[in-house]
This record gives C-alpha cells, sequence and structure tokens, in this order.
C-alpha cells in the first residue's frame, strides 16, 4: 500500500493565516501522528475573491477587532483577477506595518515587513511560512500552468484570459466566457482561444480536479467545505472534519517561538 497522503485546502485566507486554516493543519499534523505519511496544502491561489484576504486581527490591550485587507490597483484587477495575479501596490505593506504592533508581536510585525511577494497568493503563503504553520507541508498550487496540464478534464469551470491590461477569471458557460458583476449583471468577454494551463475549476469540481493531482488518501474538511464537497466522486478518500476552534475566521498570529 502507498504510505497516506493528508491533504487539506484552502484558497489565501488573509496576510496572516485565518484561525481556521491553523485548525486544519493542526488537525492534519494530528493524523500525521497517528498514521505517519505526509501533509499537503492544495492551495487555491487561482480564486478572485478579494474579500477572502480580510484580515481580522484583535487590539492587544483593548480587545477591539479590526478588519484589514490588501489594496488593489484598480476596480477590474480586485474584483476579477486571480489571486496570483493581484499585485501589491507600492507601500501598501509600510502603511499596514505601521498598524500593525497594537495588533500583533514585534516578531510578527518584523516578519510581516520582511515579506516582499510582489502580489497577494505569494504575499499571503510567505506570510503563513513564516508564522511557522508550513512547516513541513508541500504547497501545490491552483494557478501552477505544471498542475492544470496534469489534472483531469471537468465541464465547470474558470478560465484565466487577459482583458484591459490584467488577467481575469472568466467563467465558462454555454461557449462563452463571462464576468459576474453581481446579481444578474454579467460581462460577456470576446472569444479567445485557451488552454488546460488556463483552467481552473468551479467549486463543486474542486475535489475531483484536485484529486487527480495530488492523490491523497486523507482530507482534512473544513466548516465550509461540508456543505457542497461532492464525496461521492473520491471514494477512495478518507474525510476527517477539521478540529474546531474559537473565532476561527480571526487572524492566526501566534508565530514560531
Amino acid at each position: 500500500m502507498n504510505a497516506p497522503l493528508i491533504c487539506l485546502g484552502q484558497q489565501p485566507c488573509g496576510f496572516f493565516p485565518k484561525r481556521f486554516l491553523a485548525a486544519k493543519v493542526s488537525t492534519a499534523r494530528r493524523l500525521q501522528a497517528e498514521i505517519g505519511g505526509e501533509i499537503v496544502l492544495f492551495y487555491h491561489d487561482s480564486d478572485h475573491d478579494p474579500r477572502e484576504t480580510r484580515t481580522t486581527l484583535r487590539n492587544r490591550r483593548t480587545g477591539k477587532a479590526l478588519a484589514l485587507n490588501f489594496s488593489f490597483e484598480n476596480r477590474l484587477q480586485r474584483k476579477f483577477s486571480p489571486l496570483y495575479a493581484k499585485r501589491v501596490p507600492a507601500g501598501w505593506r509600510e502603511k499596514t506595518g505601521r498598524q500593525l504592533p497594537a495588533y500583533v508581536s514585534r516578531h510578527m510585525v518584523d516578519a510581516f515587513m520582511g515579506v516582499s511577494a510582489q502580489n497577494v497568493a505569494d504575499f499571503c503563503l510567505e506570510m503563513y511560512g513564516r508564522t511557522g504553520l508550513l512547516e513541513g507541508v508541500r504547497v501545490v498550487r491552483s494557478g501552477d500552468p505544471a498542475v492544470r496540464r496534469a489534472a483531469c478534464d471537468v465541464s465547470e469551470f474558470f478560465v484565466d484570459v487577459p482583458h484591459e491590461g490584467e488577467i481575469v477569471r472568466a467563467r465558462f458557460v454555454d461557449g462563452a466566457l463571462q464576468l459576474h458583476e453581481g446579481g444578474s449583471s454579467f460581462i460577456t468577454l470576446p472569444t479567445v482561444p485557451f488552454e488546460k494551463s488556463q483552467i481552473s475549476p468551479a467549486r463543486d469540481a474542486r475535489l475531483r480536479w484536485m484529486q487527480s493531482v495530488v492523490h491523497c488518501t486523507h482530507y482534512v474538511v473544513g466548516a465550509g467545505e461540508q456543505a457542497y464537497l461532492r464525496r461521492e466522486e473520491t471514494p477512495e478518500i478518507t474525510f476527517v472534519t477539521r478540529d474546531p476552534i474559537d473565532r476561527s475566521d480571526e487572524a492566526y498570529c501566534a508565530g514560531p517561538a
């Protein structure tokens, strides 16, 4: 039999990781201690929703919550570019870093200020590494062209295409590329040729697409994922519910000693 491979999936979830991601990792480590094997983070850096990177911190003295997020260079990039293509504007790190001492330790401030990544997905991933959260964890990225080429075909998907000077993530629907403006409003883009390296799955197809590349034996399920994962498509996977954690949507800022 193959050695266990314990996987968890997560899009970039704040420039400090959210506590639910820390709980997923701790669950995977507990399982690894029991059965051995490797831990893999399937990092959904091709997602595009800017709300996912909102970071909630609590004042160390008063306990009052503060929500921060990345700045974006323009509306098109903010709303439609995949997270790996949302650029970090000049000066954002310095401006944000000046607010952090009231909310996190000096060590975490220094770690944040040391990140030099130029896009949102890379910035988050580097910061997660600096907290020590990803020690011993292999990262596989949904935006990696090699991963996309190796993945299975899916009928529900997005395509990363150039549009007005940016890369945008457009849903492929009935032969057309569309950007969802909200409600019932859509922008239909000009038809352009595309290849597999530009495709990422829609939410409901994500598990099977991921598994065709990762081939995990166990998957740590988050609270939100339980509502839409199509477990029947991957009967070979043993699903493990992540351990509970309080204030799950707030930032995890413990960091290594």
